[in-house]
């Protein structure tokens, strides 16, 4: 029997197979495209990262990066977890606690053995002027540091500005005794008279020089340092967590412009965060030249980093007092910062 009202539901219930059918392949279709283009969905756990940090006003900067949600906006979550120092840091990186970390170039390559490699994947800021050496009112230039005491943490960053200023004067490490204590030791020293100098950092650089009437002698202003600062992984993160690592990159460029266009902004916020004024953090800040994406360029990619690797390395070789084992298994990786560098770009 013919029943010509049922002809339209037939032809609709054709042409919706016909439709869903089309749908389904060009879902397909995109997932793909997506796919092979690197930009497939990512799971939470692949686009959250833990990375450590240490006080220092080059990574301190990156709480207004939280407070602004530059991270979020680049569909990241970041957890940041304080450390008291940068090798406690190191440590819980190698051994898998935690992502990545913000540290010193130094400190990387002197890591304690983990589980895994450390690599460098980003420079946050590299020290102009806010590293130094201090010396008491009678010693005017570095070349006076022959015969002196200077104090200075073996190893640590300290040692290495020490380092570099006396190989800037053709010094030989041996011509200048080193008292081995910490930043709050070498200020005392300094303020009774018992050491001739010490390697420092603002604000303390600054304030041992007016408490003293001493004399700074030198800063990382007078050469192209090795005192390095940013953001290092390992091996297995850095091959995992590509994408996360690249939108961390991402962020942290965003986080330069603001810096470059509206520091007061920044500096106030972060300011508040750690409990201080903003006069007192900007002039922290000031002694830094920012990592931004001319900066990673030229130290990434452009092997800046890698040949201050190898100097670094040179460097503390020459004074075997600090007896620290530089790791033969560190790594810089350019990766991460060449594909932000090509998002922003395009």
């Amino acid at each position: 029997m013919f029943f010509p009202h049922r002809i339209p539901s037939l032809r609709i219930k054709a042409k919706l197979t016909s439709f869903n059918a089309f749908l389904a392949l060009f879902l397909v279709s995109l997932l793909s495209v997506l796919s092979l283009n690197g930009c497939a969905f990512k799971s939470g756990d692949d686009l959250m990262l833990q990375v450590g940090i240490t006080n220092w006003p080059g990574y301190d900067v990156v709480l207004y990066a939280q407070t602004a949600k530059l991270f979020e906006n680049r569909g990241l979550e970041v957890k940041l977890v304080r450390f008291t120092n940068p090798q406690d840091a190191a440590r819980a990186l190698l051994r898998g606690s935690i992502d990545a970390s913000f540290m010193n170039l130094s400190v990387a390559m002197q890591a304690d053995p983990g589980n895994d490699s450390p690599v460098f994947i980003m420079v946050a800021d590299t020290s102009y002027g806010s590293d130094g050496i201090v010396a008491q009112p009678e010693i005017q230039a570095v070349e006076d540091l022959k015969g002196k005491r200077v104090a200075a943490k073996l190893g640590a960053a300290n040692h290495l500005i020490l380092l570099e200023a006396l190989q800037a004067y053709g010094i030989k490490p041996e011509e200048v005794a080193i008292e081995d204590v910490s930043n709050e030791i070498a200020v005392q020293l300094m303020e009774k008279g018992k050491v001739d100098a010490a390697a420092l950092w603002e604000p303390l650089l600054s304030q041992i020089k007016q408490a003293t009437a001493g004399n700074i002698i030198h800063t990382t202003k007078d050469v192209d340092t090795l005192v390095i600062d940013g953001l290092a992984s390992r091996s297995a993160v850095v091959a995992e967590k590509q994408e996360a690592l690249k939108r961390f990159i991402l962020a942290w460029f965003d986080l330069m412009q603001v810096i470059a266009d509206e520091p007061d902004r920044v500096f106030a916020d972060v300011a508040a965060q750690l409990g201080q004024s903003a006069e007192s953090f900007a002039q922290d800040y000031a002694g830094l030249k920012p990592g931004d994406k001319a900066m990673n360029q030229r130290m990434l990619p452009g092997g800046r980093l890698k040949e201050a690797a190898q100097q670094l390395r040179r460097l503390l070789s020459s004074d075997p007092r600090h007896s620290r084992v530089l790791r033969e298994d560190f790594a810089t990786n350019s990766e991460p910062v060449v594909a932000a560098i090509e998002i922003e770009k395009s």
